[in-house]
């Protein structure tokens, strides 16, 4: 059924649009998760000390259906969320319906559909730019940020167990040195968070580990939690657009 799900949805989305197979198929599964991750909220600790977004215009790429929107909203000028996905523009749009100061528009992360130099922060969180071969992104990132603003990229560290074990079993291509050397040989700075995946219950913990991996890794995930919770690393990417000249 998965693969049928997939075929289907790959042969009317854009040719390069990278698909998110977990929320793209299972959205109600990934609100779950959304609401599980990072319960003591050190990602956004992180990102508050690495590029403060309050009173400037935020851009999240691949914004789902706009879990964080309301987050960057309550602290941000204007917050835009960018998202390929059609099905998850309009649970975001109606997710912040209600937010003067935020707004949904569809597109990928190659062709944002924003002018040049609208933003100060540019956000992407697991969507999109996961090392090699997400250049025409960065270059999107940049042409919509001014100068002085910053890009931040959050995503999993494919070297902090358990999870980043789990992710590279069930993709033996990915390799988490060569992203993180891609970052940095592009101007990207490296911080590491440590974050805690809580669920109310094993139920919506087991639902949430096989979306995410495949049904022999996602049952090999399950028998090594024990309860309702474990640590998920990641990884905070952030660089800056020069404010001008460099002599």
């Amino acid at each position: 059924m998965r693969g049928f799900v997939r075929a289907a949805l790959n042969a009317v989305r854009p040719a390069d649009v990278v698909p998110s197979p977990n929320i793209w198929h299972w959205p109600d599964v990934y609100e779950v998760e959304n609401r599980a991750q990072d319960v003591h909220g050190a990602i956004w600790a992180a990102i508050r000390e690495e590029c403060p977004f309050a009173g400037v215009d935020v851009v999240d790429i691949g914004c789902g259906d706009g879990f964080h929107l309301p987050i960057f909203g309550s602290a941000a000028r204007s917050v835009v969320g960018v998202e390929p996905h059609p099905p998850l523009v309009v649970r975001a749009k109606n997710r912040v319906a209600s937010l003067p100061n935020v707004r949904v528009v569809s597109g990928p992360a190659q062709r944002l559909p924003l002018d040049d130099a609208c933003a100060d922060v540019v956000h992407a969180r697991t969507a999109y730019f996961f090392g090699p071969g997400c250049e025409p992104g960065l270059r999107e990132a940049d042409r919509v940020l001014r100068p002085g603003g910053a890009i931040a990229i959050v995503d999993l560290d494919g070297a902090a167990p358990p999870y980043g074990p789990w992710l590279c079993a069930d993709e033996p291509r990915y390799d988490p040195s060569a992203v993180e050397k891609f970052f940095a040989d592009n101007g990207f700075s490296l911080t590491r968070i440590t974050a805690e995946w809580r669920f109310g219950s094993r139920e919506d913990l087991e639902s949430v580990l096989r979306i995410e991996f495949s049904a022999k890794v996602a049952e090999r995930a399950i028998a090594s939690v024990d309860g309702l919770s474990f640590p998920v690393g990641y990884r905070l990417h952030v660089r800056r657009k020069p404010r001008g000249l460099i002599v």
